[in-house]
């Protein structure tokens, strides 16, 4: 039986962000948005099951640019639930290894999320600010990534994302997207995103 993509289980209640992501704010990311690239993606696999098994015909290059945008979609907004926590759990400066790598690249961690918030106020149009992380070069880097999947660095371990889709905030921030992102850096989940670095080292 064939696989299809499903909504991953949220770590906290829709509650728990609050003050900085209210629950209604976070209700309709995951609920409604989220779940329409799941749906979007699914349904591409599905037109695609059934016309290999009726021989018919179909435009791929646009069916695989439209699956590459929904699974881009529900793949980053799985990474950014998870670098979420309640404000009462989280610091505001990481610990650990993802500390280490960040002050040897960056010089500090301020000098890190100056240059984060910067990627992320400067995306073209809709998409995401991402640390990424590059073994050749033992370095982590910061992507934009337009969309869902544009500018994307193949292969590279993505360990913190921030979704700066209006849909991520506009409820909240309107269009103050500084402001946003300024307490998004308050609900980071540094432990999972050392955790994922830890992972490939």
């Amino acid at each position: 039986m064939k696989k299809f993509y499903s909504l991953p289980p949220l770590p906290y209640s829709f509650k728990d962000l609050e003050p900085y992501v209210s629950e209604e704010q976070l209700k309709i990311h995951y609920e409604k948005h989220h779940q329409a690239y799941v749906n979007g993606a699914n349904a591409i696999l599905e037109k695609l099951d059934k016309s290999r098994e009726e021989g018919t015909e179909l435009d791929i290059k646009a069916l695989l640019k439209e699956l590459s945008f929904n699974i881009g979609g529900h793949l980053l907004h799985s990474l950014y639930w998870y670098n979420l926590s309640p404000a009462s759990k989280t610091k505001e400066i990481p610990e650990g290894i993802i500390k280490e790598k960040l002050d040897k690249e960056f010089g500090n961690f301020e000098r890190f999320k100056k240059e984060f918030i910067k990627a992320a106020l400067t995306v073209e149009g809709s998409g995401w600010a991402c640390l990424t992380y590059c073994k050749q070069t033992d370095r982590p880097i910061i992507m934009q990534v337009e969309k869902h999947n544009t500018n994307v660095y193949p292969m590279f371990r993505i360990l913190l994302v921030c979704d700066v889709f209006e849909h991520a905030y506009y409820l909240d921030y309107k269009n103050d997207r500084a402001k946003y992102l300024e307490n998004f850096f308050k609900i980071i989940n540094w432990e999972t995103v050392n955790k994922r670095l830890l992972e490939i080292l």
